[in-house]
């Protein structure tokens, strides 16, 4: 088999580089109890890696008196201030593999669900700059699991979206990720993701290399080439 580099490597933001879903879990937990409901494991399972509009309108369902806007932006301020710099959740080995990455000049896309200010806000204290382009949630027509953030960050990129590679936490992310054509590559954390879309699944990115993600890509190309992914997609 030979090995192939990727065009790109695309990466989700909360759960594969930030462990940011405590919080969220903490902010919902803070608006539901506001509204005496109760938001159970599986709104929880499901709201994860959902763009946070969805997510907002079964949080509406479940006796939330509020609009779609109003709770996107109460979550959202809420779990921006329980970030601070001194504490930030980096996940294992996602810091390093987003430098290996930059070094080796493969260029890297942000694909996340969060917003354009709470992106922000997170990519300021991210100890490395290794981003083309970053694609938030409140900028796409529609939100995870749709493909079109990553199709969109594919075309920002002026790749082929067939020559990436996605790394995601969440089935919602994976289904996004596998629809829009990459190489899937599922990093679990909170949600077990056997039963989802993926390539392959990797318990970490702690030790993972730009050699591993090649591999990875190599291996999932070799047994699908781009032309019969292109020829499925029609």
């Amino acid at each position: 088999m030979s090995i192939l580099t990727p065009a790109a490597v695309l990466w989700d933001m909360d759960g594969t580089i930030i462990d940011t879903e405590p919080l969220w879990n903490i902010a919902e937990d803070q608006l539901a109890s506001e509204y005496n409901v109760i938001i159970t494991d599986g709104d929880r399972q499901q709201m994860t890696g959902m763009g946070l509009w969805d997510a907002a309108e079964i949080m509406r369902t479940r006796g939330i008196l509020l609009s779609e806007d109003q709770i996107v932006a109460t979550l959202t301020q809420r779990v921006a201030s329980l970030l601070t710099l001194e504490n930030m959740p980096w996940r294992p080995g996602a810091i390093e593999l987003l430098a290996q990455l930059h070094d080796a000049k493969i260029p890297v896309a942000l694909v996340t669900m969060s917003t354009r200010a709470l992106t922000d806000l997170i990519l300021e204290h991210l100890p490395v700059t290794p981003f083309t382009v970053t694609v938030c949630g409140d900028e796409v027509p529609a939100a995870k699991p749709a493909p079109d953030s990553y199709l969109y960050a594919a075309q920002l990129l002026d790749v082929n979206i067939h020559e990436c590679v996605a790394f995601e936490d969440s089935l919602n992310g994976l289904r996004a990720a596998w629809s829009a054509g990459t190489v899937t590559i599922g990093i679990p954390h909170v949600i077990d993701l056997s039963t989802g879309d993926f390539h392959e699944l990797w318990s970490t990115l702690e030790g993972k290399t730009t050699d591993h993600i090649a591999r990875s890509f190599s291996s999932a190309r070799a047994s699908t080439p781009f032309e019969r992914v292109q020829r499925e997609q029609r």
